[in-house]
Order: structure tokens, then sequence, then C-alpha cells
């Protein structure tokens, strides 16, 4: 299986997904500042692995910190946790990880630095554990509504490449071909990164998995033919409405999927799901630099000096959303207790 980052030694190594799928390159961070900028520059992206390298990060973080007292270690760690949350707005999961690992060093109060350091790094291990063992349930989850010989539709990469292992939104793809199943991908492209195209299409065709690649634009057209029986995205950050943030065009891919009659499934691990934001309204949205639309990939497309917005997140209505499929269990709307249930279900199994 493909790795997205490997940790060992006191160095996160990250295969660089900006030069996929051209080059296979890998990176190594041994500080925090390193880690800030994988993540900021999207060498490591999708919102369950940035939330498992954040927390690798403060393992790093925790072995550079000073080892005269837990004053100055917390003062170190704590500026680190500071840098590491100002490195991307949306991703609930890197802000969920920052307050587990600040949490865990906190209840060891009054304990050697040298041994708090040691119970961080163990907590991050626990946390892509835990990730792990998440995507596959989930898998499992989808699997169940999807069945064998399904074609799905998919926006961005929710896979391998964006978590520990599975992925979300593809996790019942790899499971399914583990047990001799067949379902069929179609992929958009999305724009502006294009990380359907250099992302998906890439870890599918490397698994083995029959993958199309179709422009956004064609969404509509692929679905008016009948073919797609469900379309499953990820998320970055689901309110406690259901209201989901995932990357910008899953919105528009909501409305063709409603107009169709196509059921629309959201892949959301309970770290994921922010029960202290009331509507997608409340949930941050990052916009990116207008190099990415005007320039994309070192070749311009656009003339100079034109106006752009550069959203890379939407927000999809609840109401657009057949079910959010967890670990713990499957939410149909109304949302709002039933994530309740599922987040604090999946507390009690922690």
């Amino acid at each position: 299986m493909i790795r997205a980052f490997t940790y060992s030694d006191k160095k996160l190594t990250l295969l660089d997904q900006t030069r996929l799928p051209s080059l296979t390159a890998y990176v190594t961070a041994t500080t925090v500042e390193e880690v800030c900028d994988a993540i900021r520059t999207m060498k490591v992206r999708g919102a369950p692995a940035i939330g498992v390298c954040a927390a690798y990060g403060l393992a790093i973080a925790a072995h550079a910190a000073p080892k005269t007292g837990y004053g100055a270690f917390m003062a170190a760690f704590g500026r680190a946790a500071d840098r590491l949350a100002s490195s991307r707005p949306t991703a609930v999961n890197l802000f969920w990880a920052i307050e587990r690992m600040t949490a865990k060093a906190a209840k060891l109060k009054g304990r050697p630095p040298a041994e708090i350091v040691r119970a961080l790094e163990a907590e991050a291990r626990l946390i892509e554990e835990e990730d792990l063992s998440i995507n596959r349930a989930i898998g499992e989850n989808l699997l169940g509504l999807l069945g064998d010989g399904a074609t799905v539709l998919t926006h961005c990469n929710a896979g391998i490449l964006a978590t520990s292992g599975y992925g979300t939104a593809l996790a019942p793809v790899y499971l399914a071909k583990e047990r001799g199943m067949n379902i069929r991908v179609y992929a958009d492209e999305t724009r502006p990164l294009l990380q359907g195209a250099r992302l998906t299409a890439y870890e599918l065709r490397q698994s083995g998995v029959d993958v199309t690649l179709i422009c956004d634009g064609m969404a509509a057209a692929v679905m008016a033919k009948g073919i797609i029986d469900a379309v499953v995205v990820g998320c970055d950050r689901v309110a406690a409405n259901g209201d989901t943030a995932n990357k910008i065009g899953t919105f528009g891919l909501s409305v063709l999927a409603k107009h169709f009659g196509v059921p629309m499934y959201v892949a959301a691990p309970t770290p994921t799901i922010d029960l202290g934001c009331a509507t997608g309204r409340d949930i941050p949205i990052e916009e990116r630099d207008e190099s990415e639309v005007t320039c994309g990939f070192g070749v311009r497309t656009a003339p100079e000096g034109v106006k752009v917005y550069n959203p890379a997140f939407d927000v999809t209505p609840w109401e657009h959303i057949t079910s959010i499929v967890t670990e713990t269990g499957i939410a149909c709307p109304p949302y709002g207790e039933r994530l309740k249930a599922l987040t604090g279900r999946a507390r009690e199994q922690r």
C-alpha cells in the first residue's frame, strides 16, 4: 500500500504530493517549521493525514523542547502547537490532534520532561493507528451501502494519500478489491490543483482499481447517462447540523446529485465532526493564492492582472447529503442528535 507519510527516529518522511504523478519524491521534516511548511504547501494534505502529521510534528517539538523543567518545556511545546494551528484553517482534524496532544502533555504535569516526550510520541503513534482503524471501519459501513459492482463518482482525493491508509471515501473501494469485489470509480479532476487527476487517479491505478478520470464540468453529463450509483466524498469538517466542508466543487456536485436522484454519501471520521460549530456558515474557509488559478503548475492560463477568487473549500448543506458515514455508524438527516450519538460512541471506544 502507498504511504503518504512515515515517522521514525524523530523524523517525519512525507511523500511530496505536489510532485505527483510525474515524480515520486519524498521530503523529510525534522522540525516543527518543516512540518508546518509541508502542511501549508500541501506536500501532505487530506484532513486525517494533516491531523496525524500535526501530532508527529508535536512529537518532534517535544524532542526539541528544553528539558530543564516542565514550565520551559510546555512554553516551547505551546509555541509549536500555535505554529501548527496556523498552517491551515479549515480541516478540524488539525486542531483536534493538537488539542489531544496538548491535553496529554498537561496530564503529565510534574513528570520528568523526558517521560513526557516518550508519552507524546506514543500518543502520536496511537492517533495514527486509530486513523487507520477508523478508515477501515468507514469502508465497511460504506461498502454495505454500495455493494459489489457499484460505480461511484468522487471529488478531490480522500484515499490512501489523504490518510494513514485506506482513505475515507475510497476505503470501500480498497476493501472491495481485497475481497475480490469490484467498485468502479469516476474521478473528478478537481480544479485548480487537480487532486483528482494527480492523486486519486494515481493511487487507484497503482492499486489496480477501475478508474475513469473526468473534468469537473463533465459530472452532469456522466450522471445524466445513469451510470453513477452514488457520489462519495470525504470532508474536512462537519458542522453540528450536518453541513459539510470539502474541496471546492463538492457543493456543485451535491446539487447535481440531488437533481439526478443519485445518493450523496460523505465519509467522515468522527474527529472531523465539530459539534462546537453550529452550521456551515461558521466553518472558516481557506482562500489560497491566485497563482493556483492563473498560473497552475508554472503555465500561465489567464491574463496578467485579472481578479481571482480562490476558496479551497465550499460547504454542502445537510439537505443535499443522503448520509454521513462514520466509523461508528451511519447518520441520516436530520443530523444533529445522530452526529452527537456517533461522536459520543467514538469517545467511549477510545
